[in-house]
């Protein structure tokens, strides 16, 4: 009775809707969510302080040493939008470009764009329930009685890029980012600029194109990096004949929104707009180093589905503090550490990634020397050497 009074206590302080917009699910632990909020609170103040001095007196966001560790170990919700948008060069383009989103918005429509925006039916069918009408149904901000709704804004910077963007125009999952890129910003320009810098820049080509190639590569090296790292859960995983794809490629394509509790997903925005899709790599050994020993337990293909679900729920991942400090820092000589791959294995890894095959066919005689191009462009052999 003692430990339900408290939960229900807990339930009455803690509110049913996140600072985000998003509804607390019916079985939220709010006694255990409480406990960690009194805890990171007192973080978030420190955080606070440190980034108002480093950020007084206005003007753009300079990459730095200062801010790459401020970074990494968080950026308020109020200086979040600031600090995007300088590390990753949006709010360089948008200065460079005045007016340019907004010319876009008024130019000449493509009803096709229009269409996959409105109904998801564009070529790339990896999530299929992403229609305007079922971007996060549980963010009371993008219901439809809400006022405002961001479904128009949401909307709008779908189609701006579609419209920017014509190799990639709209694909399932652009959707999810881009709503929390405006929850963020709470600006459709800015919200505009940052989908351009992580579509064109920050990720690898052809993310969001029709054929996915950026996407399944990095799967690709995602079985290579846990081969390598955590051998016993790439033996299971062959085992069972279980593809990367089928259990992660939710985790890339959508980076880690609605798989990931929110703030743990910004935590991991915060450091992917500053150092790279590295952080993607890391943020996936972290989950599957941390819940090995769970993994390892599956007998089954289905057994496995859940266990890949399992991992991305619970108190790891919802104190999103401590979660980034493992990613980052791994005790001391662990040589399964997302951090700790040496420059010999990365090697290694690079070579095993010229000879993997996407759906059946060699990368060689697919893609072409271009791809493989692309592939070394990514810098394989530096995804996770510190620094």
């Amino acid at each position: 009775m003692a430990a339900a009074g408290r939960a229900q206590a807990a339930r009455d302080r803690v509110p049913r809707i996140d600072p985000y917009g998003f509804e607390r699910p019916e079985d939220f632990d709010y006694a255990a969510y409480e406990e960690f909020f009194s805890t990171y609170l007192v973080i978030l103040t420190r955080r606070a302080i440190k980034w108002s001095k480093l950020l007084k007196g206005g003007g753009g966001v300079q990459r730095s040493m200062t801010v790459k560790r401020y970074i990494r170990k968080g950026v308020p919700l109020e200086h979040r939008a600031r600090v995007w948008m300088g590390v990753s060069g949006a709010q360089a383009q948008m200065d460079r470009n005045p007016g340019y989103y907004q010319r876009l918005l008024q130019g000449e429509r493509s009803a096709s764009l229009e269409e996959a925006i409105r109904t998801g039916s564009h070529k790339c069918r990896v999530l299929r329930k992403t229609d305007m009408s079922r971007t996060f149904p549980d963010n009371v901000r993008f219901r439809k009685d809400a006022e405002p709704c961001l479904q128009g804004p949401l909307y709008n910077v779908l189609l701006a890029y579609g419209c920017h963007n014509h190799g990639v125009g709209y694909c399932q999952g652009m959707n999810f980012i881009a709503g929390y890129l405006i929850l963020v910003t709470k600006s459709e320009e800015e919200a505009f600029w940052l989908l351009d810098a992580l579509v064109g820049r920050i990720l690898p080509a052809d993310y969001y194109s029709p054929s996915m190639l950026g996407l399944k590569t990095d799967q690709e090296v995602l079985g290579e990096l846990v081969r390598l790292k955590l051998p016993a859960v790439a033996a299971l995983m062959d085992g069972h004949g279980v593809l990367w794809t089928l259990v992660a490629s939710r985790w890339f394509i959508c980076l880690f929104v609605d798989v990931l509790p929110v703030e743990t997903v910004l935590r991991v925005w915060d450091c992917l707009f500053s150092e790279g899709s590295k952080i993607l790599f890391r943020v996936a050994l972290t989950l599957l180093k941390h819940h090995q020993a769970s993994i390892l337990e599956a007998t089954s293909v289905p057994d496995l589905c859940e266990k890949f679900k399992e991992i991305t729920q619970g108190r790891f991942v919802t104190e999103c503090h401590s979660f980034m400090q493992e990613m980052e820092a791994g005790p001391p000589g662990d040589a399964a550490h997302p951090r700790s791959l040496q420059r010999h294995s990365s090697c290694s890894m690079d070579v095993t990634c010229k000879a993997t095959r996407v759906d059946g066919e060699p990368v060689w005689s697919r893609h072409t020397a271009g791809f493989h191009s692309a592939l070394r462009g990514r810098e394989i052999r530096h995804l996770l050497h510190p620094g």
